[in-house]
């Protein structure tokens, strides 16, 4: 028996192309009468040419020649490598155990522009300024300028409001405006795929959901100034109000708080600091006056004929004939 149909050949090939990345896969293969290892081979050729050629690192810088996996990843790691975008590709595989090889399985026909899956931008960034959001975001993947390009679309609404959309955006930079100052406004992010020459657009996915609230424009932040310096002045107006009606309602009491203690006399405090003076000489000490104080008195006296059984004055008089009353000092 032929030995190519001694082994079957990889079953379920799918190419899988997402954003920059290419790779072919398929189901493996294995005999039950032998243990050892299968490999595979990957070759791939071009719309334009009937020849095939292996995918190795002289080529594509990626060997799948001798492979024990059953996947070949010939993603190029920058623009110069690996298969052209906007060619049209086929891949083939076949299985090899020992001597025996398989008949080959072939792919179907790709051009990576035209069949790659657009994933969502990347390293989406969002600043919040006064009434708008400026958004930052790279590329789902690099593509030469003379081939293709993208270009952005946001989708965003205040987050109880309705959806809207830009227009389309080539910059990395995109700023939402005339948005409502201090309203979280929700978006998300997606990149359209343009082919230069042929005129052909492929929309990518939409980016996860992401959430911001604007700042406040200069109207806003004087009101917001105007209330604080309002709150303020009102609560400073409570505080002395309430301060100024305690006082009065209980003025006794804060006088009594704030009355100076009653002093020591001043006998106590010498006595105090010296306690070998007699008290009763620091007490008598400036208690008696320092002149002695006389006062006056007028005795007026009548004649015995005009008033009696009135008492004889112990005091010496003088009867006069005159009878003038005559005064005398004590």
């Amino acid at each position: 028996m032929d030995s190519l149909a001694q082994l079957p050949a990889p079953g379920n090939l799918k190419v899988h192309l997402y954003n920059a990345q290419q790779a072919l896969s398929w189901e493996p293969v294995s005999l039950d009468s032998d243990p050892r290892p299968v490999v595979y081979q990957v070759q791939y050729k071009y719309s334009t040419s009937s020849n095939w050629y292996d995918v190795n690192k002289e080529d594509s810088k990626v060997d799948c020649t001798n492979l024990t996996r059953t996947e070949c990843d010939f993603t190029a790691n920058s623009l110069s490598e690996g298969f052209p975008r906007r060619f049209n590709i086929s891949l083939r595989v076949r299985a090899k155990l020992g001597g025996l090889i398989s008949a080959w399985a072939t792919a179907p026909w790709f051009e990576h522009y035209r069949n790659a899956t657009i994933g969502p931008p990347e390293n989406i960034r969002v600043t919040p300024e006064e009434g708008s959001l400026i958004i930052r975001l790279s590329a789902p993947f690099d593509v030469p300028a003379s081939e293709a390009y993208f270009v952005y679309y946001v989708y965003y609404w205040e987050k109880t409001g309705d959806k809207q959309v830009t227009d389309p955006f080539e910059s990395n930079f995109i700023t939402l405006n005339d948005l409502k100052p201090l309203r979280v406004y929700c978006f998300q992010v997606q990149a359209k795929l343009i082919l230069t020459k042929e005129n052909i657009s492929r929309p990518g996915h939409l980016s996860n959901i992401s959430c911001s609230k604007t700042a406040a424009d200069a109207s806003v932040k004087l009101q917001q100034d105007i209330l604080a310096a309002a709150t303020t002045f009102l609560v400073l107006s409570v505080v002395v109000g309430s301060c100024l009606f305690l006082v009065l309602k209980y003025r006794g009491l804060v006088k009594h708080w704030f009355h100076s203690p009653p002093s020591i006399p001043s006998q106590i405090e010498e006595y105090l600091k010296d306690p070998a003076q007699p008290i009763l000489d620091a007490l008598d000490k400036d208690s008696s006056p320092k002149e002695d104080t006389w006062d006056s008195v007028s005795v007026v006296t009548f004649p015995e004929n005009e008033q009696e059984g009135t008492p004889q004055s112990s005091w010496n008089q003088n009867a006069d004939p005159s009878h003038q009353p005559t005064e005398g000092v004590l």
